[in-house]
């Protein structure tokens, strides 16, 4: 009996294996960059999109400039004795001139009633408005407002 030798399988059919390894290899890494990509622009973004611009910092306190009392007009003839103190910034580099603070305190509480500058809500609410007025005036030189003194007739 004669054995038949089969023939030996041609080199070229070895080197489609290379090829193929390399493509998948190839086709994992595409996988992977664009699972990293998704996971990017579906979590990492959004979160950081939530969580919103930074706050500015907090400004660094300086001085406190007591300014002397004032006088304003409530309704029905009322009256309301106010001493305000303004808390500055250690940007503000002079003492600071309380003749824009004390025409924002006469506009926002003039002609309010007394029962109602009375009122601790309605009182807080007031001093919130007077101390946004302020710092807006005083940009970066004024952080908060102070009442050193609060009496009503």
């Amino acid at each position: 009996m004669a054995t038949q030798t089969l023939p030996s399988a041609p080199a070229a059919d070895v080197v489609p294996a290379k090829k193929s390894k390399k493509k998948l290899i190839m086709i994992i890494g595409i996988v992977a960059l664009l699972a990293g990509a998704a996971y990017y622009m579906l979590v990492v973004k959004p979160a950081a999109a939530a969580a919103g611009p930074a706050a500015p910092p907090k400004p660094v306190a300086g001085l406190v400039v007591k300014l002397d009392p004032i006088y304003i007009n409530l309704a029905g003839g009322h009256f309301l004795k106010l001493g305000v103190a303004l808390q500055g910034t250690a940007k503000a580099t002079k003492e600071l001139d309380g003749s824009k603070a004390l025409d924002a305190a006469i506009t926002v509480f003039s002609g309010k009633d007394m029962a109602k500058v009375a009122d601790n809500t309605t009182r807080e609410e007031l001093k919130k408005e007077l101390t946004k007025e302020v710092v807006d005036l005083y940009e970066d030189e004024v952080m908060d407002v102070y009442f050193t003194e609060f009496v009503m007739q």
